[in-house]
């Protein structure tokens, strides 16, 4: 499934930095998306289901539960009821690695900032409780779920600020925040996971463990992908570590493309494992990819 196409396609990230205001930002993204998909035939995303009851004239045939049908040869209809006692916790990683931007004038953490704000917008139009962590070395921002009036402008103030510098340490962050968050909930990680599986696996367990559902987006250049670069000595250097090296782009690519689909593969293995729902994003897909998945995702919760 792929999501509805929205007019003008207000949901491309470079378009959305032209816009200044976060706030405003996800509002386009979020009513744009939303209008799009109330248009496409996929429905009931925020809903849960409770219950079913026989079929009568009229009713709308996108719920007749299919399966139980070939089952039953008997007609039902699913009713869902609005979730809304949710707790959600968006994290960005804002790590010097997250500073990074080819041929894009969108940097992953900015992708970042606008996916989360985006998130933060529905989730509040359904009424669900929303809080911000931002790490780096360690957590550094941390605001509580909240669904109160007013609540959103202090998610949108403090994403605004948050500025990409230090190392990446992922798995010690998401350590500390599971002794944090005490409260079960979805807990949402943004990042370019630029950590060891394995280390990262251990957090997960740690995460779960407390009866949180976890969401991973590893948001990456498609540069990082494809190292494409044409120039014939590259000087490299490591964001978060300042170290530089020269190579030559067309002697290492095929060795870095392969350690880069290894890297992306380990990660899909090792949330798979961890019961975590996990998507590969690059900043320049619209972001209304990123919603349709998250929201796909937690229908089938």
């Amino acid at each position: 499934m792929t999501p509805a196409t929205t007019p003008a396609r207000f949901l491309d990230p470079e378009l959305l930095g032209r816009i200044g205001s976060l706030e405003l930002l996800a509002r386009a993204v979020v009513e744009g998306f939303m209008s799009g998909l109330h248009r496409s035939p996929f429905t009931g995303f925020s809903t849960e289901f409770t219950e079913y009851r026989q079929y009568n004239a009229g009713d709308d045939l996108r719920y007749l539960d299919w399966r139980l049908l070939g089952r039953t040869d008997r007609y039902f209809i699913k009713k869902y009821r609005a979730d809304t006692n949710t707790q959600c916790h968006l994290l960005v990683d804002t790590s010097a690695s997250m500073n990074y931007a080819h041929g894009s004038s969108v940097t992953k953490l900015q992708y970042a900032q606008f996916l989360a704000a985006s998130l933060a917008y529905l989730l509040n139009r359904q009424q669900d409780a929303v809080g911000l962590v931002a790490f780096a070395e360690k957590v550094h921002t941390h605001v509580p779920a909240r669904n109160r009036t007013g609540h959103m402008r202090t998610i949108f103030g403090n994403l605004s600020l948050l500025q990409a510098g230090g190392e990446t340490h992922l798995a010690e962050s998401l350590h500390q925040l599971a002794e944090i968050l005490t409260r079960r909930g979805i807990v949402v990680i943004i990042s370019d996971f630029y950590d060891q599986p394995e280390r990262l696996q251990e957090s997960f367990q740690h995460l779960r463990f407390k009866g949180h559902d976890l969401v991973a987006f590893q948001v990456l250049d498609q540069n990082e992908l494809d190292f494409d670069f044409t120039d014939p000595v590259l000087l490299l250097e490591d964001a978060e570590t300042q170290e530089q090296m020269p190579v030559l782009p067309d002697v290492v690519m095929t060795g870095y493309r392969e350690r880069m689909r290894k890297h992306v593969e380990e990660m899909r293995r090792c949330t798979a494992a961890n019961n975590v729902d996990f998507e590969l994003l690059t900043t320049k897909q619209p972001l209304d990819f990123a919603l349709f998945s998250f929201l796909s995702r937690r229908s089938g919760k």
